[in-house]
């Protein structure tokens, strides 16, 4: 692998981690409409017992080979980067500036549905019923609230292991899944503040998660590829009901750092926002920004598309 292509895959880890970090963005729709999902998901499933024997063997450039090492560090490297670097940020921009944050999350989303729905090759009553359900189920997901869980170890390795199914999934956010879990707020304290043993515990989970279910979806996709694409495609459009920009809160509760977040909200429409919360809507800042999160999205897909 030569330089270029090593830096452009890290880019694309980059943006994974940064989509990964956000409530309703998922890291597994950028590696979808960046051109590296299929591969992504094959290298992860080639953590099986024919790479243990070669670990256990020392034959390590063998192994390296095997799992496509190069093309895993060049991508989780910029997912920890990203992750590691843009967490206090986001966490910021997302108390301070909610809506603008959220409408540029809601424009990536809605153009991420439409490129993945285009990537369908052929259109069925399955892969409609399949697209149906996808945005049942995740509509209804997205009206959860979060929920108050123990902070035992044992529950932050389970969230690791959930929270990064979502993660690779195209339309599913591992955020999300933590904030309905009650351990978003918690997870991205711990990444601020470096709290080793609870990273190492949460990273165990991750680990264990994303190896297992990696051959599922490989299975999925290798079988069933365009109604599994359908089905995703529909957990991106519904999930467009968690990030829209506009809610009234209708209760909240204090987060384990002492801030007030909400618990339950409720979409409005951006004429209401003033009315109800007594806060501009900021309609054309919030517009110009999903029309950028749209852009973004058709821009790295254009680039997927061309040949390296």
């Amino acid at each position: 692998m030569n330089l270029g292509k090593y830096i452009l895959l890290t880019c694309k880890g980059i943006a994974m981690g940064a989509a990964d970090v956000v409530p309703g963005v998922s890291g597994g729709t950028i590696a979808f409409i960046s051109g590296i999902y299929d591969e992504l998901i094959h290298s992860l499933k080639s953590f099986n017992t024919g790479s243990l024997k070669l670990l256990f063997s020392l034959k390590f450039r063998s192994l390296w080979k095997e799992v496509n090492g190069t093309f895993l560090l060049a991508v989780f490297s910029g997912i920890l980067v990203s992750i590691f670097s843009l967490a206090r940020l986001l966490k910021y921009l997302m108390e301070t500036y909610p809506i603008f944050i959220w409408s540029f999350f809601f424009g990536l989303v809605l153009a991420s549905a439409i490129v993945i729905l285009i990537k369908i090759n052929k259109w069925s009553p399955g892969n409609i019923l399949a697209l149906i359900i996808g945005t049942v189920v995740m509509f209804v997901i997205s009206t959860f609230s979060p929920a108050e869980t123990t902070e035992a170890y044992w529950f932050i390795f389970i969230s690791g292991a959930i929270a990064v199914c979502a993660m690779i999934l195209p339309g599913i956010s591992g955020a999300f899944i933590l904030l309905i879990l009650g351990k978003y707020q918690f997870i991205l304290g711990a990444v601020s503040a470096f709290d080793l043993p609870v990273l190492v515990i949460f990273g165990s989970g991750v680990i264990t998660g994303l190896i297992s279910f990696a051959n599922l979806l490989s299975w999925l996709l290798g079988r069933y590829r365009d109604t599994t694409i359908s089905a995703l495609a529909g957990f991106l459009i519904g999930s467009l009901n968690k990030i829209w920009p506009w809610k009234e809160n209708i209760s909240e509760r204090i987060s384990s750092d002492g801030h007030i977040v909400p618990l339950l909200q409720k979409n409005i429409l951006p004429g209401e926002y003033l009315s109800v919360t007594g806060e501009s809507s900021y309609i054309l800042h919030a517009s110009a920004l999903i029309l950028i999160g749209i852009f973004l999205v058709l821009v790295l897909d254009r680039l997927a598309k061309k040949p390296s």
